[in-house]
């Protein structure tokens, strides 16, 4: 029985044809099956769009904190001021109050 007088069975519908259904079987291969797939294409192209932002948030943030380094190096008063805030320290004979209030 060759391809070109294979009858078609009563169940299979008049437009199902064999060139259709190889065509259909390719295109479910491309989409789902193998590591070049679609679905694991997109899955991928997602990490790194989330990885690429992570990057870029925490280059942001190193660069923030190089700028306050390079700051307090040189800036003897903003150097000053951030002890005296944060760490409570004071001048000899000068008297410092603390309180909660904002």
């Amino acid at each position: 029985m060759s391809l070109f007088n294979w009858k078609r069975p009563k169940w299979i519908p008049r437009w199902v044809n064999v060139p259709l259904l190889i065509f259909v079987g390719f295109v479910l291969v491309l989409i789902f099956a193998g590591e070049n797939s679609f679905v694991r294409t997109t899955e991928y192209q997602k990490q790194i769009n989330e990885l690429k932002s992570q990057i870029k948030n925490l280059e942001d943030s190193a660069s923030m904190y190089e700028s306050k380094v390079k700051e307090l190096s040189t800036d003897k008063e903003t150097l000053e001021h951030l002890v005296r805030e944060k760490y409570g320290m004071k001048r000899v004979n000068e008297e410092v109050y603390i309180t909660d209030i904002p």
